[in-house]
C-alpha cells in the first residue's frame, strides 16, 4: 500500500509488538491519546480497567494498539485499539471506521468469516483524541515467511471463495469497487530495461471495465490481512483484519490484489498460481482471459512506481530480504509473466 492512495488506507494486521507503553499521563511516543483512553474505559466494565499498552508495528496510517484490560477476581482481556492520527486519512476516518463497523456487525454473528467483535467507534472523533474503533483481539499471528508459503496461500484461496460467497441482501451490500488506478496515474520505474513490457500492461487497462458478476469483496486481502494458528496440518486461519475497503465488485479484483501480493512476498510463480488455487476452491473467475488479465493488471499496476513501499510494514515482521530492489523487480518479473498467460497472441504459461 502507498500513502498515496486513499482507497488503500491501512494494511492493518496482527503485527508484532513493540515494548512501548504510554507514560501514565496520556501520552505515548509524544502522541497525546488521554481522551482517547479514557473514551476506551467508558467502553469497559464498571470494575474493569487498562492494565497495559502496546504499540502494534506493521500498518502504514493506522496508529494500533492493544490493551491489556483487568477485571474483577484478576480476569483478564485483550482488546484492540485503531486510530487514525495522520492527517490526511484523518479527514477520511468518518468513512472508513463506519464502514468498518458496520462489516464488523454484519459479518461477526454469521460466523462464516472469523472476524473481531466491534467493542465501539467513535469514526468523527467526537470523544476521541483522534478517530478510532476498538474491537477484540483475535487468536493467531500473521505469518509472511517463504515455509509454508503454498499451504498458507490454499487456505488463503479456501477463505477467499467463502468471503465471496456471502449472501449480502441488496439494501445492506457495501459500496461499488474503486479502481486503484487508471492508465494515464500509472508510473513506470524511473529506470526499467523493459518498457514494453510496462507499455503493454499499461494498454490492458485502456478499457472500459468488463462486465462482470459482482460479490462481496474484502478488497485488501491478502497475507498481511489474515492471522493463522497451528503448524503445518494443523494450520488454519483464525482471522481476517482490516475491512475499512470492503466493497461490491468482482471475484477477479479480490484474486488479483492477493496475487499481487504474493508475487511481490514470494515470487511469480506463487502470484500466477494463487488464481488456479481460487477456482480449484470452487471459485468463479472471468471465463475470458483477456478480461481476468484486466482486473490482474488493473490492481498489479497501482503499486507502480512505488511497489517496495508495501516491503516496509513486512520488513518490520521479519521479512528483511525484500529490499526495495528485490520488490520492485519482482513486480515487473510479475507484470511480464501475466501477458504471457494471459494477453492474446502470447504463448501460454506451462
Amino acid at each position: 500500500m502507498t500513502p498515496r492512495r486513499l482507497e488503500r488506507p491501512e494494511r492493518a494486521r496482527r503485527p508484532a509488538m513493540s515494548r512501548d507503553t504510554d507514560d501514565g499521563r496520556g501520552r505515548e511516543h509524544g502522541e497525546d491519546w488521554a481522551a482517547t483512553r479514557a473514551w476506551v474505559q467508558e467502553q469497559l466494565g464498571e470494575d474493569e480497567r487498562i492494565e497495559g499498552v502496546e504499540r502494534l508495528l506493521g500498518g502504514w496510517t493506522s496508529t494500533m494498539r492493544r490493551l491489556r484490560v483487568t477485571g474483577p477476581a484478576g480476569a483478564e482481556r485483550t482488546l484492540v485499539l485503531r486510530s487514525f492520527v495522520e492527517p490526511f486519512y484523518r479527514r477520511h476516518a468518518a468513512g472508513l471506521l463506519t464502514r468498518e463497523a458496520r462489516i464488523l456487525r454484519m459479518l461477526a454473528p454469521a460466523g462464516v468469516v472469523p472476524v473481531a467483535e466491534l467493542r465501539a467507534v467513535d469514526p468523527d472523533a467526537e470523544h476521541c483524541d483522534h478517530p478510532s474503533l476498538l474491537m477484540s483481539l483475535l487468536p493467531g499471528r500473521v505469518r509472511l515467511d517463504e515455509a509454508g508459503a503454498g499451504r498458507r496461500a490454499a487456505l488463503l484461496a479456501d477463505q477467499l471463495v467463502r468471503i465471496h460467497r456471502l449472501d449480502v441482501p441488496e439494501g445492506e451490500r457495501p459500496r461499488a469497487y474503486q479502481a486503484w488506478t487508471a492508465p494515464e496515474r500509472v508510473r513506470p520505474p524511473a529506470v526499467t530495461d523493459r518498457p514494453d513490457v510496462w507499455r503493454r500492461a499499461v494498454d490492458v487497462i485502456r478499457r472500459d471495465p468488463p462486465a462482470h458478476r459482482a460479490c462481496f469483496l474484502h478488497r485488501d486481502f491478502h497475507p498481511g490481512n489474515v492471522l493463522f494458528t497451528g503448524e503445518r496440518d494443523d494450520l488454519r486461519i483464525s482471522g481476517v483484519v482490516d475491512w475499512v475497503e470492503t466493497s461490491w465488485g468482482p471475484a477477479d479484483l479480490d484474486v488479483a490484489h492477493c496475487s499481487t501480493t504474493l508475487a511481490l512476498l514470494h515470487g511469480t510463480d506463487e502470484g500466477l498460481r494463487f488464481a488456479d488455487r481460487y477456482t480449484a476452491a470452487g471459485g468463479l473467475l472471468a471465463e475470458d482471459p483477456a478480461d481476468h488479465l484486466y482486473w490482474r493488471m488493473l490492481d498489479a499496476l497501482a503499486f507502480a512506481p512505488d511497489a517496495e513501499k508495501v516491503a516496509v510494514p513486512w520488513r518490520e515482521l521479519g521479512r528483511t530480504d525484500l529490499t526495495p530492489r528485490l520488490v520492485a523487480r519482482r513486480l515487473e518479473d510479475y507484470l511480464e509473466a501475466l501477458l504471457r498467460r494471459y494477453a492474446r497472441g502470447s504463448r501460454p504459461a506451462p
